[in-house]
Formats: C-alpha cells, sequence, structure tokens
C-alpha cells in the first residue's frame, strides 16, 4: 500500500474505488496517442486536473522521477499515480491498462503486416492521426512549459536542453544529469516548499521488493532456456531485458540502438520494416517503445509460424514492461520524501526544465517526419541538422494538421473527438488525392 504519510499537500479529493479508477485508466489507455509528450498531457488532464488524484507538484515530482528511470516516462508516471491510490493492484491496473489497449492493436497490426505487407485504408487512417497527434503534442508542450518554467533560469535549462539533444546530439541521460546537478547545487532552503515528509519504507522493504520483481522478470527467461527449442524466444527475451535496463529517454533515444541491432545484428527484420513498425506504434495507443512487440513478433513468426509469434510477442512485451513495475514499486516510496529534500527538489526542478527542451525536441522531430516524405540528416562539425526535402512536403498533413489545431486550440475538443475526426478526414484525402 502507500507508503508515504504526507502532513501537508494532498489533493482534498476522495479517494476513487478501483473500480472508478479503472475506468479513468482505461480511458487514458485507450487514448494514450502520440509518444510521451501527449501522453502525460492527457495524464495530467485527467488526474490532476479532472480528478484532484494527485497534486500538481505530485505529479511534477512524479514526473521528473520517471524521466530518470529507463523505459517509457508515461507508463511509469500512470503506474506511480495507481500506486498512490491503491498501493501494488492500483499500480498493476493503471501500468497495465495503459499498455495492452496499444499491444492488441499493434499485434493485430504486426499480424497484418506479416501476412498482407501493407494495408492502404489502415495508412489513410493513419495519416490523418499522425496530423492531429502533432498538434495534441504541441498542445502538452505548452502544458508542461507552463507547469515547469517559473523562473528565467527554467527557461535556459529548457533551451540549452534543446539545443544540447536536437543540435549537438548528446545523450538524454548526460542532459539529466547536468541539469540535476545544477539544480542540485543552484538550491536553496528558502526555495523549497516547507512540507512535512514522512518516510515509512524501510531498506527491508524496498530489498524485498526488488528480489520478488527480479524473480518475475527473469524466471520465464531460464524457463525458455530449458524448453524453447527454436531457441530464438530465449534470444529475443536477452535483448529486450538487455534493452530495458538502457533505455534511458524513451522510445525515441534506443531507436538507433534498436534498429542497428534488430537489422545488422540479428537480421530480424529490414530496415524498412522497422521503420513500418515505428509508424505503427507512434499511431497507435500505448507507449512508443511498443515498436518492440513488432519486432519481436514478426522476428518468432518468420521463425515458426503464427503461435510461435504469439510467443515472441508475448517474451517481447513481458522483458519490456515487467523491468517497469521494478523500478516504480522499489521507488515510489521515495518520491515525496525526495521532493521535500532542499537539494534534491531542486534537482528535481530542473530536471522537469529540461523535460520541456526534450519534448520541443521530440515535437520538432515528429512533425518533420510527419509533414515531409523525406528527411535526412545533415553533420556540421559537432552540429546535426534535420533537413527535409521541401518538394515532398505532403498537403494532406497540412490540411488535417491545421483542422486539429482549430478543434482543439479553438474550440477545445477533446483528443478523442479530433483523432476521429482527423483518421476520417485521412481516408477522406487520401482517396481525393488518388
Amino acid at each position: 500500500m502507500n507508503s508515504i504519510s504526507l502532513e501537508e499537500g494532498t489533493s482534498p479529493h476522495p479517494v476513487p474505488t478501483l473500480a472508478q479508477a479503472f475506468g479513468v485508466w482505461l480511458r487514458i489507455g485507450l487514448l494514450s496517442f502520440g509518444g510521451p509528450a501527449a501522453q502525460i498531457a492527457l495524464m495530467h488532464r485527467e488526474v490532476v486536473d479532472r480528478k484532484g488524484w494527485l497534486s500538481e507538484q505530485q505529479f511534477l515530482n512524479a514526473l521528473s522521477f520517471c524521466m530518470l528511470l529507463p523505459g517509457p516516462e508515461a507508463m511509469q508516471l500512470a503506474t506511480y499515480a495507481g500506486w498512490r491510490l491503491h498501493g501494488i493492484i492500483g499500480g498493476l491496473v493503471a501500468g497495465l491498462l495503459f499498455v495492452v489497449p496499444g499491444a492488441i492493436v499493434i499485434f493485430a497490426l504486426a499480424l497484418a503486416y506479416a501476412l498482407f505487407g501493407e494495408v492502404p485504408l489502415i495508412n489513410a487512417l493513419f495519416l490523418g492521426v499522425k496530423a492531429a497527434v502533432i498538434m495534441i503534442v504541441i498542445e502538452a508542450l505548452i502544458k508542461v512549459a507552463r507547469r515547469a518554467l517559473h523562473l528565467a533560469e527554467h527557461w535556459v535549462i529548457a533551451g540549452l536542453a534543446f539545443v544540447g539533444i536536437f543540435f549537438l546530439a548528446l545523450p538524454f541521460p548526460l542532459i539529466i544529469v547536468l541539469a540535476a546537478t545544477f539544480g542540485f547545487i543552484r538550491a536553496r532552503r528558502d526555495d523549497i516548499d516547507h512540507r512535512s515528509v514522512r518516510l515509512k519504507v524501510s531498506a527491508w522493504h524496498s530489498l524485498t521488493t526488488t528480489l520478488i520483481w527480479l524473480a518475475i522478470w527473469g524466471l520465464p527467461l531460464l524457463a525458455l532456456a530449458a524448453y524453447d527449442s527454436e531457441g530464438l524466444l530465449l534470444e529475443i527475451g536477452i535483448f529486450f531485458s538487455k534493452l530495458a535496463i538502457v533505455t534511458f529517454g524513451g522510445a525515441y533515444a534506443v531507436l538507433a540502438y534498436l534498429g542497428q541491432d534488430v537489422v545488422v545484428q540479428f537480421g530480424w527484420l529490414s530496415a524498412g520494416e522497422m521503420m513500418d513498425g515505428l509508424g505503427l506504434a507512434e499511431t497507435t495507443p500505448g507507449p512508443l517503445i511498443l515498436v518492440n512487440e513488432f519486432v519481436g513478433f514478426l522476428a518468432a513468426f518468420r521463425e515458426a509460424g503464427f503461435w510461435y509469434g504469439v510467443m515472441g510477442a508475448v517474451v517481447t512485451l513481458w522483458t519490456t514492461f515487467v523491468p517497469c513495475f521494478l523500478w516504480i514499486f522499489v521507488g515510489a516510496p521515495y518520491i515525496d520524501w525526495i521532493g521535500s529534500q532542499a537539494r534534491l527538489r531542486g534537482a528535481l526542478t530542473a530536471i522537469t526544465a529540461a523535460v520541456v527542451g526534450v519534448i520541443l525536441n521530440l515535437s520538432i522531430w515528429f512533425a518533420l517526419h510527419v509533414f515531409f516524405e523525406q528527411v535526412s540528416v545533415q553533420d556540421f562539425g559537432p552540429f546535426t541538422l534535420w533537413q527535409p526535402e521541401l518538394a515532398s512536403i505532403d498537403w494532406r498533413v497540412i490540411a488535417l494538421a491545421l483542422m486539429s489545431a482549430v478543434l482543439l486550440f479553438r474550440f477545445h475538443w477533446g483528443i478523442s473527438r479530433v483523432l476521429v475526426l482527423a483518421a476520417s478526414g485521412g481516408v477522406v484525402l487520401t482517396a481525393f488525392a488518388a
């Protein structure tokens, strides 16, 4: 159960029943399009603005903590919120509902891809979804910036983080470490809200939780070593277990590593198929790292058929997301305590400011690859520059993105309505352009 005692700063809203929370987590899971920026904005709207289950500061503390962890930060944030409300069972419900809807969609699309290749109708639907997602990400960027950038130094941190990751291609962990170091040194005790936070978790409890989840993570891999005659499932499990440990910065930060090994070292997919899988993951609900499931299914399907492909997908999902529960269930009891410590909270505040720059980088990167069919990368000394081919601009995406922007920013439509209309528009415009 919740292992933090807060005397101040808790939400005045009543704690929902698990059934009530289940409905909200399911809604978030079904609507979690657009990558971490849009997913975090959606979650903030539901659990902070609408329901009041977390305070603003609790949400930002948890977000900063999750950005330090390997794996999908939005899924981990949902897991933490569920844990906060209903303990371990709440965290499992929130985390699984964030992943399962998208996993089901990715499985169906991966199967269709394996059997039939590209499906024109699906491509047309995704065209509209991509256009809407751009505007959803921009809306998320604005909201996160308003919450995180209160001082001039926060804007400077965000700007430097953007330059570092977009133009200098600095590793995401390095940017986070630099921001945290600055915030740690810069913080003064009088900068911090004085809240009484009593830590009620023991080292023994943390160690026990760690060992339990390491066993849940690792024992199925031992079973695969004994019973998988083909050997591929164990190879998939070990590969994605390693990936789960090094994926700091979310899916985008690991794409180069993932693509290179999957295509070059293992030969499971071609480069084009890898990009198709990323496109599916970008335009379906759930964390972008669900591209792993696409890879695991196709690799196993081609090795030994449908049921082996199903096992490949299951092993991939297991080794990708079980570690996320490990990180959160061990670290969650410490998040509010960290936020109450002057220098540690200063570090988290600086990390949150740097996250704004990271989200801006993701927004521009995503927009370039959606608006333009051809985008190349050029190196100028230490600088990296993404250059779109202007002649490859897709007017359909521009039109649908502008429509989505008007609906979101002018008329304040909900995300689900915008996505449905944009997807329908994609089908219509694709048929018109044919």
